[in-house]
């Protein structure tokens, strides 16, 4: 006999259904809400992305390699380990970029021919104390001082500046050839305009490590000045680039490896066949019978390979072989 449930027991399983019921369906409302933050990408109009992560890396690449160079050109400079280490490549805008900078400061503006605009340069003043510390004899100590660059002090400071746009050229050419100089310098970042203060920049950070101090040295590229040859920022070309140079690299070195090289070259008029009787009895004025038309063209010998043909004649007072054709 089937059972016959009371209401309670109806009311109390009509119950229980209606609740699985909404907590499905709110668990598929949160799924849906969850997909849709996955797929949603927030995007800040005050920082809008114009450089792609992968011409980002290769940004991160190109200055990795300079900060390897002018690290090594500033030991030399300075007769002490200097060691300089990328770290980051942020897109900000410029007016943040010119907050971020102390004052005073070791600033200075370049151009890059030949692209349109100009770029910023700033060194931490307690790594330019540090320098110009260890160029006058000294152990290349901080000096904890909030003052404006001297004269003396510009001056060795612009030389290791223009060291390290050579070695900034020479990261760039592997992207484009560029000439990177001096504008202007300024210790107050405040009055450098290069750009509106809303303008997208590249800013690239770099720490400089000495034996007693440290500090930071940083690159602004404005995105106008580098809009022609963002493009060329991706990890292809950059790639390609690479090959390229090194197998340009690879043929002047070996030209220039093989130019001091000594080799013997001569010219053989010709040849014949003698007995030994007749070439003993040769004398001044006795004629030889080469195997050579006078119209035709001579061998010349590089070593003891044939590798060009010529005419015999005279160059002043100097007998001399004209070359015609290679062998």
């Amino acid at each position: 006999m089937a059972k016959i449930l009371s209401q309670n027991e109806i009311d109390a399983l009509l119950s229980q259904v209606s609740t699985g019921d909404d907590a499905q369906t709110i668990e598929r409302i949160s799924s849906e809400q969850a997909d849709v933050s996955r797929k949603a990408v927030a995007y800040d109009f005050k920082h809008p992305n114009r450089v792609s992560k992968d011409q980002i890396r290769t940004l991160e690449s190109l200055h990795s390699n300079f900060a390897g160079h002018f690290g090594s050109a500033l030991s030399g400079i300075t007769r002490s380990v200097v060691d300089i280490d990328l770290l980051s490549v942020d897109q900000i805008t410029y007016s943040e970029f010119i907050m971020s900078l102390v004052s005073p400061s070791c600033t200075y503006v370049f151009t890059i021919s030949p692209l349109e605009g100009a770029g910023i340069l700033d060194f931490n003043t307690s790594v330019v104390y540090a320098f110009v510390d260890r160029m006058f004899g000294g152990s290349g100590k901080t000096l904890n001082s909030e003052r404006e660059l001297t004269g003396i002090e510009k001056s060795i400071m612009s030389k290791m500046v223009n060291r390290g746009f050579k070695e900034l050229e020479r990261a760039w050419e592997h992207i484009i050839a560029l000439q990177i100089k001096m504008s202007a310098f300024e210790s107050n970042p405040q009055f450098i305009q290069i750009v509106p203060p809303g303008e997208t920049v590249i800013v690239i950070s770099l720490q400089i490590k000495m034996q007693s101090s440290s500090g930071i040295m940083t690159i602004c590229y404005p995105y106008l000045t580098l809009e022609d040859v963002v493009n060329k920022l991706s990890a292809q070309n950059w790639i390609d680039a690479n090959k390229k140079m090194t197998s340009e690299t690879d043929r002047r070195v070996n030209v220039k490896r093989l130019i001091p090289v000594v080799s013997p070259l001569k010219a053989v008029l010709g040849s014949t066949t003698v007995t030994i009787r007749e070439l003993i009895s040769l004398d001044k004025g006795d004629v030889l019978r080469i195997e050579r038309r006078a119209a035709n063209d001579i061998d010349l010998f590089v070593g003891d390979k044939k590798k060009f043909t010529g005419k015999p004649g005279r160059l002043g007072n100097q007998l001399a072989v004209k070359i015609n054709n290679y062998a």
